[in-house]
């Protein structure tokens, strides 16, 4: 009885030794123009969406938790794009099929359609099984998501998301709209380090649209952000890219700080704002001690060939196709996807301590 419990505790102690991980993906914006609600309509006035991500998919089914931005609100009829975003409910049906299952809701479109656009854009997502912060329909809904606390392979997560604003739109009781107020979010960290998380995770809609760099006061905030015990910081809002760092705090503890992950899906094709980027992180979690093990990122570009008298949009994973070659059907899109690239790449030159994906992630 002895040996048998001596080596059931033996057992029981390798196991918390053994390195357990998790692997996180965050992607930027998605838009809902009118362009994209125009070629997802079907002959019979049903939508498809899924077209879109079927060269990104494989990047999303490499993660555990696949992160996105979700810019546009799922209102109902009638689909509207730029300045009232409101998109059908099959787009996010098309993200939760292609591997993503956790989307940030506060930004300057989350209240296009004012209150019932807002709680029926969370009933949607709910509805999916999709996890979801920064917006809330009431202080119930705000008490279960604010931290949204993820376990992932006995790690930990607690992630938080805020907005500089709604498009001077004022958000009515009872629902809630996270803001970017450094008291409340210095109290929402504590709650969620009442939670024991392993990492704290934010989510911030900041910055100045179309800024190749961080403005003063995103640098200011993510100082603070990091001051409160955050760990990973992952901006979003400029439609375009913005440098990105991966650190050491005076305790040899490495921080993540992405200031803007650029236009995922839009239709807009200007400069810089026809793409975006992805970024992979690998965490793991060794005994007491967590950390961010790997980052990779995978810059993005969103092809709009005219097929059989509709425009379309593919996000293509544009880092590793400069690598394998595009595949034949996407010919076309080498001079465009080129030229993104040239341009992306000049803005992640000023990055610190992460790397451009290599090879092709493996599927979970």
């Amino acid at each position: 009885m002895r040996k048998f419990c001596t080596t059931l505790l033996l057992a029981i102690v390798m196991q918390n030794l053994v390195a357990q991980q998790a692997t996180l993906l965050f992607f930027g914006d998605i838009m809902g123009h009118s362009g994209q609600i125009n070629s997802a309509q079907q002959a019979d006035g049903s939508y498809d969406y899924e077209p879109t991500l079927k060269y990104i998919e494989p990047a999303f089914r490499s993660a555990d938790i696949v992160v996105g931005n979700l810019e546009v609100t799922l209102a109902g009829p009638p689909y509207t794009g730029y300045p009232a975003f409101s998109s059908p409910d099959a787009l996010a049906y098309a993200y939760k099929n292609a591997g993503v299952n956790f989307l940030v809701t506060a930004n300057n479109h989350s209240y296009d359609r004012g209150q019932k656009g807002m709680e029926r854009t969370l009933d949607v997502i709910e509805g999916m099984y999709f996890n979801y912060t920064g917006t809330f329909k009431d202080s119930t809904d705000f008490r279960e998501n604010n931290p949204r606390m993820i376990e992932i392979n006995g790690i930990r997560l607690a992630i938080l998301n805020y907005t500089y604003g709604t498009n001077g739109i004022v958000v009515r009781q009872p629902n809630i709209v996270n803001h970017i107020v450094r008291e409340e979010i210095a109290d929402h960290i504590l709650a969620a380090q009442s939670q024991k998380p392993d990492m704290i995770i934010v989510c911030i809609h900041w910055g100045d649209e179309y800024a190749l760099q961080p403005n003063a006061a995103q640098r200011s905030t993510a100082e603070f952000l990091f001051d409160q015990g955050v760990d990973i910081i992952i901006g979003s809002h400029p439609h375009v890219v913005q440098p990105m760092h991966v650190t050491e705090d005076e305790n040899d503890k490495r921080r993540v700080l992405v200031y803007s992950l650029g236009n995922f899906v839009s239709n807009q094709r200007n400069e810089y704002t026809d793409g975006g980027v992805i970024v992979r992180l690998e965490i793991e979690k060794e005994g007491c001690t967590t950390k961010v093990k790997d980052a990779e990122y995978m810059l993005t570009w969103v092809y709009t060939p005219v097929e059989n008298g509709k425009k379309n949009y593919y996000v293509l994973p544009a880092s590793l196709y400069s690598k394998t070659g595009l595949p034949e059907q996407l010919s076309g899109a080498q001079s465009g996807m080129d030229s993104y690239l040239s341009k992306a790449r000049g803005v992640m030159k000023n990055n610190t301590g992460i790397q451009e994906i290599i090879e092709e992630w493996p599927l979970r």
